[in-house]
């Protein structure tokens, strides 16, 4: 299951997957996100909290996320990876190559650093 917060006054997503990824949890957070950026188009920032990284499902789970990733990319203004993981690190090295937003690891005590760095000029 993936949690979904959307904060519409900042515009800042916060997803926090509470165990392995399905595809139906990025179905859920398109319903969520795309009409907020349909209306205001970007997001300030993307939050994604996870202490540790849970995976996928399956597959099917893995090419939704990807899909995700292509079509959401260059609406959000900054990415901020918010886990213990080594796969925070890794994300920002390579992410940074293959996204839009600038990105940023933080170790998963620092969820309100985190937001902080998004909400910066």
């Amino acid at each position: 299951m993936l949690s979904i917060t959307l904060d519409k006054e900042k515009a800042i997503v916060t997803l926090e997957p509470e165990g392995p990824l399905s595809e139906e949890d990025f179905e859920t957070a398109v319903k969520v996100i795309d009409p907020f950026i349909q209306e205001h188009k970007k997001l300030a920032g993307l939050i994604i909290a996870a202490e540790d990284f849970p995976g996928w499902e399956d597959f099917s789970a893995l090419a939704e996320h990807l899909k995700f990733i292509k079509n959401h990319h260059k609406k959000v203004k900054k990415l901020a990876f918010v886990t213990d993981s080594p796969i925070g690190k890794f994300a920002e090295k390579i992410g940074s190559h293959f996204v839009e937003a600038e990105v940023k690891e933080f170790p998963y005590a620092q969820r309100k650093e985190a937001r902080e760095w998004i909400l910066a000029k």
